[in-house]
């Protein structure tokens, strides 16, 4: 494992206070190696996906994961296969900084093939669990991690995802967390799925452009003051 893991209060690895609504189900604890200026400084946002995706989903998730790199906008996403992956390995191949935030603990990788990956972003990077070492790797960790993910990003794009995708229970965290949400056109477009109607009609809007989620970014975050960051 690269680096040393350290313990955060939420508060304390945000560098700010929580508010009510995002502390009812924040985690007590969680753990982390690499910078933690890529939570704290700057935009960051959460691409994120199907496991099973699709080759051209993982293509449009390398295609907007870069684009937003290139922009100093660091990327979020949760090491799973397929979008996830597609996400980081984009953002660090563009010259950008990346976060992991995992279901497992940080001494585990899930999948395994994102082992060499994982160290990566460990050490040029950022990785963080609500896990601690020892934690069993169950099905229930990765929506517990979605929670987190959003937590930590300022807007959410949903690349690709089935309606029965543990990536939808980030979608319905963004909306309750009052953060936006954007959904591929083509994913929001798709007549044979229910969900990107049901969060369109609460609020999630269809992503038509890079720079009009930059745009949706906190004051503070424009393209020139992000990249100075870095």
């Amino acid at each position: 494992m690269a680096g040393v893991a350290q313990g955060y209060t939420p508060e304390k690895f945000l560098g700010r206070p929580l508010n009510e609504v995002e502390r009812k189900y924040a985690p007590p604890r969680l753990w982390a190696i690499g910078d933690l200026n890529l939570a704290r400084v700057g935009a960051r946002v959460a691409v994120v996906g199907a496991r099973k995706a699709s080759i051209e989903g993982t293509r449009r998730a390398a295609r907007l994961a870069g684009e937003l790199a290139t922009q100093g906008v660091v990327v979020v996403s949760g090491l799973a296969e397929g979008i996830d992956t597609s996400a980081h390995r984009s953002a660090i191949a563009a010259g950008g900084r990346t976060i992991a935030v995992l279901g497992t603990p940080l001494n585990e990788t899930f999948p395994r093939k994102n082992a060499e990956l994982q160290k990566q972003i460990m050490v040029g990077h950022l990785a963080v669990t609500p896990f601690d070492l020892g934690h069993p790797t169950q099905r229930q960790n990765f929506p517990r991690r979605n929670r987190w993910m959003v937590l930590i990003s300022d807007a959410t794009v949903i690349v690709e995802a089935s309606d029965s995708s543990g990536t939808i229970s980030q979608g319905w965290e963004a909306i309750r967390l009052g953060r936006p949400l954007f959904l591929l056109r083509s994913v929001a477009q798709n007549a044979a799925l229910k969900w990107p109607d049901k969060m369109l009609a609460y609020g999630a809007s269809i992503l038509s452009s890079t720079d009009e989620l930059l745009e949706m970014l906190p004051i503070g975050s424009t393209r020139e003051q992000v990249a100075a960051a870095f």
